[in-house]
């Protein structure tokens, strides 16, 4: 397997595509490299979001908690998707659980590190704001789905 630098797997993410050379190099200092075993938990609903992942192998369920019934599965994530946005809007509290379903390998950006340089670099706080609006936008519409699969048939 071939070693690649962070600077070019985070370019090379779908994610980024684009983005301009010196906002990677500032993503750059936030990242690190992390794999996680099958069946294990990356976050729990209420919990401090302190990070998002580029899923570089491997697959995430989303689950949300259902009263009186098991939890819900809201979307399975794989390569070349991104896991986590609660880490830029406060209170700063993960919204699902997030398990690995095979064993997983991530970039983790720290969402502390990300907003202050957004804090000093407005505009790479704007591009990744407009990038990540897309990826709520998303989960939304598949919780949506999900919950009117679950209680429609009620």
């Amino acid at each position: 397997m071939e070693t690649q630098s962070l600077e070019r797997i985070i370019a090379g993410h779908p994610f980024f595509a684009d983005l301009d050379d010196s906002y990677i190099n500032l993503l750059v200092g936030c990242a690190s490299n992390l794999r996680f075993e099958a069946g294990k938990h990356i976050f729990r609903e209420g919990e401090e979001a302190h990070q998002f992942y580029l899923i570089r192998q491997g697959r995430v369920a989303l689950q949300i908690a259902a009263p009186q019934h098991k939890p819900i599965v809201v979307e399975t994530l794989g390569e070349g998707e991104i896991l986590g946005w609660s880490w830029l809007l406060p209170p700063y509290i993960w919204k699902f659980h997030a398990y690995t379903t095979e064993v997983t390998r991530v970039i983790a950006l720290d969402g502390v590190c990300l907003r202050n340089k957004c804090e000093q670099n407005h505009d790479v706080g704007y591009e990744l704001l407009k990038r990540f609006a897309q990826i709520i936008e998303r989960r939304l519409e598949a919780t949506r789905l999900q919950l009117l699969d679950v209680y429609a048939a009620r």
